[in-house]
């Protein structure tokens, strides 16, 4: 008889750690689902120190991409939601959803300010900047570009904003808001945010970046024509690439509208695709991971071309801390171009994944 209530008893706690288990997931579900939107289309942006000084034609002028990680990727740190394979067969799994501490994140991104600086570049692109996350201890890394880059003008769009990201349950992402940033030294007439298409999936939506391009427009001194600079990061999760390929369809549809126009377009940033035929160039001890696809000459519009090199690549695998030799590699950032375009020189800057899982690429140019 005792031994028959002992269970009873059991049997009603187990029921009650259940019922709380499944009302707490409800609750964070609905909390989830309260918390997510997505930021409207064709939203404009504020430009911050806008410059006066105007574009020339036939002058050299250069631009750089940097995606730089959040300010967590050392060379030690290794991402969550990335796996991979070993050319052994050995499977790998990355373990950090969040930075160090806040001093990794102030040194990498302080190593990142200082090696853009030193390509004196005209304009520049950044992705993954934080402004108030807890995966980056609520740096606001696009403070620190314009107090780094007081001779620019600029503009920041949103692609990350999450509520809070209980994952990995030992230590979760947390709450994110971060996003693209735009810097010119000349003056930006207007900035406008495009939402680019993402997967809608019931779960998926949450983890995923409310992905975007920017639309940066500058006039051009003695002409009607305009420069337009898109800066943009493409999908990185998806599987079989079906995203990828409707995000670059209506990226192909923009940039063809603004040639036909007769501008000058140059679309950069981090693709999440192979853009310099460097599939397989780099050593590694790895597999191609599922997550690399390839776009080509016949995947891009007539009039443009990707102004890229394959000597330095500019993004890791990150399923592992970093080894040189041992990760993949490969060339995911960079530039496509209008045909009305010179392409006077185009450089990776290697620097060893020392501050972000990319390396930044650099394009010399010139309008006709």
């Amino acid at each position: 008889m005792v031994l028959k209530k002992f269970f009873k008893i059991i049997a009603i706690i187990l029921a009650i750690l259940t019922g709380l288990i499944i009302l707490t997931l409800s609750g964070y579900v609905i909390y989830l689902s309260a918390t997510y939107y997505r930021i409207e289309d064709n939203l404009s942006l504020t430009i911050d120190f806008n410059k006066t000084k105007l574009l020339e034609l036939n002058k050299n002028y250069k631009i750089t991409t940097y995606n730089i990680g959040f300010g967590a990727y050392s060379q030690d740190f290794s991402f969550f939601m990335d796996s991979g394979t070993m050319k052994d067969g050995t499977k790998v799994s990355g373990t950090g959803s969040r930075a160090k501490d806040k001093n990794t994140v102030l040194t990498n991104t302080n190593g990142a300010i200082e090696t853009i600086k030193s390509t004196d570049a005209d304009f520049m692109f950044f992705q993954e900047v934080d402004t108030s996350s807890h995966r980056s201890y609520f740096v606001n890394q696009y403070n620190m570009l314009t107090q780094s880059f007081t001779e620019y003008s600029s503009s920041y769009a949103s692609n990350f904003h999450s509520g809070y990201l209980f994952y990995p349950i030992t230590n979760p992402h947390g709450s994110v808001q971060s996003g693209l940033a735009t810097f010119s030294k000349y003056k930006i007439e207007n900035a406008v945010r495009k939402s680019f298409p993402i997967d809608e999936g019931f779960f998926s939506k949450f983890f995923d970046l409310d992905r975007c391009f920017v639309v940066n427009r500058l006039k051009i001194e003695n002409t009607e024509k305009e420069l337009v600079l898109i800066n943009l990061h493409m999908s990185a999760y998806d599987e079989g690439g079906l995203i990828r390929a409707k995000q670059l369809e209506l990226l192909n549809n923009y940039v063809e509208t603004e040639y036909e126009k007769g501008n000058y377009v140059i679309a950069g940033g981090d693709w999440n695709h192979d853009i310099a035929n460097s599939l397989n160039i780099f050593p590694t001890e790895q597999e191609i991971p599922d997550w690399v696809n390839v776009i080509t000459e016949d995947d891009i519009p007539k009039n443009f071309t990707f102004a890229t090199t394959n000597k330095v690549p500019t993004c890791r695998s990150t399923d592992m801390a970093y080894e040189k030799g041992v990760n993949y590699t490969v060339v995911i950032d960079g530039f496509l171009i209008s045909n009305n375009i010179e392409i006077v020189t185009s450089t990776n800057i290697d620097t060893d994944f020392a501050y972000s899982d990319h390396n930044p690429a650099t394009l010399t140019f010139k309008l006709l």
